[in-house]
């Protein structure tokens, strides 16, 4: 049994950047978040990296190894005061500091912070939100978990059952990608020594199929989709996704907002893990963000409950928006900002 071609999961240039030169990054970082007027405090900016080397042999002749690095950075800046306060995180992340921009990860964390400055709850309503991609990950992220066939068998899914049904609209498409270079949890074979690939799992809204390790295969008569995960030799492999990519439209943010005319744009979420019925799909949780008025993104908003079911939700998915970006929030996932045609939102 071979094993994927996946290149540059580890940076020649990593080894290049003593704790000096990364701790000049970091205080840059935290310059950046700083500088605007109006941000108030930064209640921290972290760099961290690492390097690692994965080795997998089993008694079916199986032996291979590979490397791999990675850096990231992220700043949490606030503005406002007292009662008033609101926070915005700026995350940057690849495969060696050298890929990392300080300015635009502490700019980022600040421009969010101001962005919900004066926040206010605003009255209830039905209407079009847009997800930004911090927050369509996590939504992504959750239902990854929801795709593996251990949680279907289990009976914990509320997949289960629905291979080959419409679960979501037309735009939505959504795959496990373990040899995207790019991907932080990329890598050439799994945990059980099975080359990695890509695997569609929602296209043209019709839900293609589930995530498989070896176990897991064999009691559903299928073949392993090479997501074996473990999380060292000490335990053993489980399924488990690699890198949920959520593939782009050609809308940018300014095209969604337009698109979703009066609405919420949603920039945090709360308690999703917790908010969330795994079987029946019901979800309630705080959410923090801008109302969009005739086109645009108007005044701040904050104290909201978004509410739908995940079927719902993902089938009024009208558009996915035309700027990915990794989110390391809840597992590795790059997804786009996303337009649900209506959910119900609960203020005032």
């Amino acid at each position: 049994m071979g094993t994927s071609d996946v290149d540059g999961l580890a940076s020649a240039g990593f080894a290049d950047w003593p704790t000096e030169r990364v701790v000049d990054l970091a205080l840059a970082v935290d310059r950046a978040a700083r500088a605007p007027e109006g941000v108030t405090q930064v209640e921290n900016s972290v760099y961290s990296d690492g390097r690692g080397s994965v080795a997998l042999a089993n008694s079916r002749g199986f032996a291979a190894s590979y490397e791999a690095t990675q850096a990231w950075a992220y700043s949490s800046a606030f503005a406002g005061e007292g009662a008033d306060l609101m926070t915005g995180l700026g995350v940057g992340m690849g495969r060696d500091p050298a890929a990392l921009d300080p300015e635009a990860i502490g700019t980022e964390a600040a421009e969010r912070a101001l962005a919900l400055a004066g926040a206010r709850q605003p009255e209830s309503r039905r209407c079009p939100v847009v997800l930004d991609s911090f927050v369509a990950a996590s939504f992504v992220g959750f239902i990854g978990s929801m795709l593996s066939a251990d949680a279907v068998q289990r009976g914990r899914s509320l997949f289960a059952g629905r291979e080959g049904d419409e679960v979501a609209g037309p735009a939505l498409r959504i795959a496990d990608d373990a040899t995207d270079p790019e991907g932080p949890s990329s890598a050439p074979f799994d945990g059980e020594g099975v080359p990695t690939r890509r695997t569609a799992l929602i296209e043209d809204g019709r839900l293609l199929g589930f995530l498989y390790d070896s176990r897991t295969a064999r009691r559903a008569g299928r073949s392993t989709t090479g997501n074996a995960s473990r999380g060292s030799y000490r335990t053993p492999p489980a399924v488990g996704t690699s890198n949920l990519v959520v593939e782009p439209g050609d809308l940018d943010m300014t095209s969604l907002v337009a698109e979703a005319s009066s609405g919420l744009y949603v920039t945090d979420v709360a308690g999703l893990h917790s908010g969330v019925n795994p079987v029946s799909g019901t979800f309630s949780v705080g959410a923090t963000g801008r109302l969009i008025e005739n086109g645009e993104l108007g005044r701040p908003v904050r104290e909201i409950t978004i509410a739908s079911d995940l079927v719902s939700m993902l089938k009024a998915v009208r558009f996915s928006g035309s700027e990915s970006r990794w989110v390391p929030f809840g597992g590795s996932v790059k997804s786009p900002p996303l337009l649900v045609a209506e959910m119900a939102v609960s203020g005032s």
